[in-house]
């Protein structure tokens, strides 16, 4: 059950002060059209689950897991089953600069499977059953112990998906260095997104062609060079609006978009509402 819905924002309430949630779900009830700031993980116990995120539908088996990045547009429709869902404040990992190299994990919706990787699933699926175990054992370590579970599922994912970029890339160049090159691609990204970016500029940071940029980029970090920078400024726009002070066109130029036109774009395909009613949500949150 969704508590707080204002247009298609949900508000997260976390009990007790804890930074995270679980839901041991059985209900038969639709989640309509929503977003919100937290990482979720959905894991169907009895029965199979189905429910479209970016615009994509999934059809989850028993068993089967999916991470919901914060800031996705997702759907649920009433079904049979039970299903665990877990919620994460997405604080914990986004503003930790040393987890920085697992962000992208949480560029777009996961959906995890014995067929994807039997490694990665074994993991997944027992880092998210000893989440469940310590969530409602009221221990005085349970919440610590839940971080470091999901933290050991995320870190597994990415090494995952680097091995995956690796292989795919490996007749352009050796793992290492190429590693290396998208590391400073990204750094410098996430220090210069609030100007042009050129994607000659960013092409000739990792000594590639811009056109094998693009291509490569996408495979290394799951998401385009372009929705990678709209996703840094858009989440730094996020935090500006948080201060009614900041006049949006000001928030949209400080952030790194040409103009407001563009932002509002960008951030209406990202959130599914314009800044302005974000700024609204986001007041009636408080």
């Amino acid at each position: 059950m969704i508590k707080n819905l204002s247009g298609v924002y949900e508000t997260v309430e976390y009990e007790n002060q804890r930074f995270v949630m679980l839901y041991d779900n059985d209900e038969v009830e639709e989640y309509p059209i929503h977003w919100h700031n937290a990482i979720e993980i959905i894991i169907p116990l009895h029965n199979g689950f189905t429910l479209t995120s970016g615009g994509k539908t999934y059809h989850l088996s028993e068993k089967d897991i999916m991470i919901i990045p914060p800031g996705e547009l997702h759907y649920m429709p009433a079904q049979d089953g039970r299903r665990i869902i877990f919620q994460c404040d997405n604080s914990v990992i986004s503003e930790v600069p040393s987890l920085e190299s697992i962000m992208p994990v949480l560029s777009s919706a996961l959906h995890i499977t014995p067929q994807l990787n039997k490694e990665l699933y074994v993991i997944s699926r027992k880092s998210i059953l000893d989440i469940y175990a310590e969530y409602y054992s009221n221990a005085p370590m349970a919440d610590a112990k839940i971080y470091v579970y999901l933290l050991h599922m995320l870190t597994a994912v990415r090494e995952f998906q680097l091995e995956k970029a690796e292989e795919t890339s490996a007749a352009n160049a050796s793992s290492a260095d190429e590693s290396r090159k998208f590391g400073l691609v990204t750094k410098y990204i996430n220090q210069n997104y609030m100007y042009e970016l050129p994607l000659e500029k960013l092409a000739s940071i990792a000594g590639y062609s811009k056109y094998h940029f693009s291509r490569i980029f996408k495979e290394y970090n799951g998401v385009s060079y372009i929705q990678y920078i709209n996703g840094k400024r858009i989440k730094a726009a996020e935090r500006l609006m948080a201060d009614s002070s900041y006049p949006i066109t000001e928030v949209a130029m400080q952030c790194g978009f040409a103009s407001l036109t563009t932002f509002n774009r960008a951030f209406k395909k990202a959130k599914g509402c314009t800044p302005t009613e974000f700024r609204k949500m986001y007041k009636y949150s408080d």
